[in-house]
């Protein structure tokens, strides 16, 4: 009888320590609640909304333009060109990397300045050494937002220092920070913790720290910038990458933001899953070959295509393929000769490359002609039957 006792305690336990309540599976449900005015949580590769709060509504970004920064200073320089500080870059202020008029750096690590410890100067003389000016800069910035989607937002400088036709949103500053992450040299700028760069004139180098704390705060946390005015309030960017999941959130003019943050990703990461729509080895297509041993080649996919996705999303995904109707001989097996397009709301979301499942050689004279002789014999003899 002892024995049974035993054993039912055992089971009433093993019960409670593993099988999830009611009330957990709640919780993790839960949409967060969080004193941000505007906030908002995504997944960066298709750009899935996975919460909003007044997403749309326009508000000072503060120094999270950086972001947008560092992406327009990534497309329109070199890492290793060499940037000088006029004297207006200099003196602008707010947060600093302690630029002095006629130092030069390379851009590289005036980025690095830029999101690291929000230097200011810094951005003013990336500006000014990639459009001459601040306004010419910001206007280069304003029409890449744009052309990512990001219609609701205008910058008129480079730091994020308050102007009344300075603006952007949530939604938008979560689509531009997802862009940024298909740059692997944006990734690797906003998730760097540390770093020494040249400090010239000092006997020292400059000893960089992040001041974004998720990076020590949350597993997983990838980046991307803070930002702080008293027209803006509390704003963060944050990212974090799980499972290949990368999540994107976004709070501005939060009282609690490091908990806003938090509380905004662990919800994203209950929501999602990771979905393999393509295997390697997959065979997506066969094309016809011209002047082949063979007739026809068979068309694989050469890596996995995984995809995050909420729970019954998946008929929202859909596979376009490009090939062309015919190939010639000869063949190499693993050849290129084609790409698989992942859909998602009519936007590319991820692709793979098809591929020769094995080689096919090219037909010789002697071949073609005797399969000229056999395609004539083969319709003589059917028009005759």
């Amino acid at each position: 009888m002892a024995r049974q006792v035993a054993y039912l305690g055992l089971l009433i336990l093993m019960l409670v320590y593993f099988t999830p309540s009611a009330g957990a599976s709640a919780a993790s449900e839960k949409k967060p609640d969080v004193t941000a005015q505007s906030a908002i949580v995504i997944e960066a590769s298709t750009g899935k909304v996975l919460y909003a709060k007044n997403a749309d509504q326009r508000r000072y970004p503060a120094s999270t333009t950086k972001i947008m920064t560092l992406i327009t200073a990534l497309e329109h320089s070199q890492l290793d060109e060499l940037v000088t500080t006029s004297e207006n870059a200099a003196a602008t202020e707010g947060s600093c990397l302690w630029l002095a008029p006629g130092e030069r750096l390379k851009m590289l690590d005036m980025l690095y300045g830029i999101m690291l410890i929000s230097g200011n100067d810094a951005t003013v003389a990336v500006a000014e050494h990639i459009s001459g000016s601040v306004d010419k800069f910001a206007k280069l910035m304003t029409e890449k937002a744009k052309a990512i989607g990001a219609s609701n937002t205008h910058f008129t400088n480079s730091s994020g220092l308050p102007d009344k036709e300075h603006y952007s949103t949530a939604r938008d500053l979560a689509r531009i920070t997802a862009y940024g992450y298909r740059n692997p040299i944006f990734t690797q700028i906003v998730s760097t913790r540390n770093i020494v760069i040249p400090w010239p004139g000092k006997n020292h180098d400059r000893d960089l720290y992040n001041e974004n704390k998720m990076l020590w705060l949350y597993e997983g946390a990838n980046g991307v910038k803070t930002g702080y005015t008293e027209a803006a309030g509390r704003c963060l960017v944050s990212a974090a990458k799980r499972d290949n999941i990368q999540l994107i959130s976004v709070v501005l003019d939060s009282e609690r933001m490091w908990d806003d943050s938090i509380a905004l990703l662990d919800y994203g990461f209950t929501q999602l899953k990771l979905v393999t729509l393509i295997q390697q080895g997959d065979i997506m297509k066969t094309v016809k070959i011209n002047d082949g041993k063979a007739e026809s080649i068979r068309l694989v996919a050469n890596a996995d295509i995984m995809i995050p996705m909420a729970e019954n999303e998946q008929n929202q995904f859909s596979t376009v393929i490009n090939v062309p109707n015919k190939i010639n001989a000869p063949i190499n097996k693993g050849q290129k000769i084609g790409v698989a397009k992942v859909m998602y709301n009519n936007a590319e979301v991820s692709s793979v490359d098809l591929v020769a499942d094995y080689g096919v050689e090219k037909r010789t004279f002697f071949g073609l002609l005797w399969g000229s002789v056999w395609n004539l014999l083969t319709y003589v003899i059917r028009n005759l039957a």
